[in-house]
């Protein structure tokens, strides 16, 4: 009979919910925090800026940063550039917030763009619920602007008078800053 590997403290549910066999990962939302883990990289991925950054900060990640589809291709040259420092391949968790319950699309869509824009610079090793996420925005990369105005989220900033926010926030790569939330 084979030997038992999964342990008390991380039975194999656990271990299969981290997707901890592949390099990025996918998830959202707090309880998405909890299921990736402890990996090298967190990218927290907030489109409309919605959520409380501080709360990706729990996470017993290395380093976090946070991403939106403005800064996609800056924060996936930033995780290479970290890996390179570390010496060695990374675990990268792309976590989007989404509102407790709810579904995002615009954080979605961005967490997708994150994922394409590491995809892109050979970072490929992904999850199937990653490779999901990068998938939904390459079909969709054309209507980013429309699908961030029409979603719920957008939809609700419009009404509240932030029109010119939602468009922003849907111009992809506008922006080469980084947001480093802990390195």
């Amino acid at each position: 009979m084979p030997e038992r590997t999964d342990t008390p403290a991380q039975p194999a549910a656990l271990r299969v919910a981290a997707q901890a066999k592949y390099q990025v990962r996918f998830d959202t939302g707090r309880a998405g925090l909890d299921r990736v883990g402890d990996v090298d990289l967190l990218i927290w991925v907030d489109a409309l800026a919605l959520a409380d950054a501080g709360i990706a900060l729990d996470s017993p990640a290395g380093a976090v940063v946070a991403a939106n589809l403005t800064n996609r291709s800056a924060v996936a040259a930033w995780a290479l550039d970290h890996q390179v420092r570390l010496g060695r391949r990374m675990s990268i968790a792309v976590v989007s917030a989404g509102a407790e319950g709810t579904f995002s699309a615009p954080d979605l869509l961005a967490a997708g763009a994150v994922i394409d824009a590491l995809v892109t610079l050979g970072i490929d090793f992904t999850s199937p619920e990653a490779a999901v996420t990068c998938a939904a925005f390459d079909n969709l990369r054309k209507a980013v602007g429309h699908l961030f105005t029409a979603s719920v989220d957008g939809q609700t900033l419009i009404a509240d008078g932030e029109r010119e926010r939602v468009v922003a926030a849907a111009l992809v790569d506008s922006t080469a800053e980084v947001a480093i939330l802990r390195d």
